[in-house]
């Protein structure tokens, strides 16, 4: 957008057959003083807004895709949206969230909320570079955790790596491991086919919303959640 120019009031007003050069009054001069310091403040108080967790519109870098581990990443819009309700879910600073083989909801977590408490459970040590964020996971063991992480989260994000009974059985169990009995909130992302299996497994609903992925996958992906999420999310698609 351009920047709004200023015009002097009538009475310092010249034309191009004027012989000296211009002059403002003091009066202008105080005038277009406030003026520009107006300006500075509001331009202070949009940075200070944009530091405090909203959306940069920037793509997050990621490690590149490996699909021998069943790895497909969110699109921005995907990313931006769970992160944004994984947010809004944390009760205060101190609270924790977890994503269980989800990375990209944690790059975009880490860049809209950088002091946000969060884990990423992940098999791909590649992603070791998130430093003590990151825990080695391996959905065969659900329960081979550190001790301290047992009801610790108050918000719970898994994604299986495999659209099978067994996967998703296992990562419930994780779940379960993870969660404050009775008090966290959970989202699991993973295709149409696992809703009856979400339902019966972790008393989840289906949600409006439709998550995407940067490479466009032949299964339809859902976000089911244990809560209502109300107007968020596309709502719960109850069955009639």
């Amino acid at each position: 957008m351009e920047e709004e120019k200023v015009k002097p009031p009538n009475d310092t007003a010249f034309t191009e057959e004027d012989d000296d050069p211009p002059t403002l009054s003091s009066h202008t001069l105080a005038a277009l003083k406030e003026f520009l310091q107006q300006q500075q403040t509001i331009t202070d108080q949009t940075a200070q807004t944009e530091g405090e967790g909203s959306e940069t519109g920037e793509k997050v870098a990621l490690i590149a895709e490996d699909w021998r581990l069943s790895q497909f990443w969110y699109d921005q819009l995907t990313a931006e949206t769970v992160a944004n309700e994984v947010h809004a879910l944390l009760s205060n600073p101190s609270s924790l969230a977890v994503c269980i083989a989800c990375p990209t909801l944690y790059a975009y977590m880490k860049k809209i909320y950088p002091s946000v408490n969060v884990q990423l459970l992940e098999y791909d040590k590649r992603f070791e570079q998130y430093g003590s964020d990151f825990t080695f996971y391996d959905y065969n063991k659900p329960e081979d955790l550190p001790d301290q992480f047992k009801h610790a989260f108050q918000v719970v994000v898994a994604d299986p790596p495999y659209l099978s009974q067994e996967c998703l059985e296992k990562v419930a169990q994780t779940i379960s491991f993870l969660a404050i009995p009775g008090k966290s909130y959970v989202l699991l992302l993973t295709g149409d086919v696992q809703k009856d299996r979400a339902a019966e497994l972790l008393g989840l609903h289906s949600c409006g919303f439709r998550p995407q992925h940067s490479s466009k996958l032949g299964n339809e992906f859902r976000l089911f959640t244990n809560y209502d999420p109300g107007m968020r999310l596309g709502g719960w698609e109850l069955e009639k």
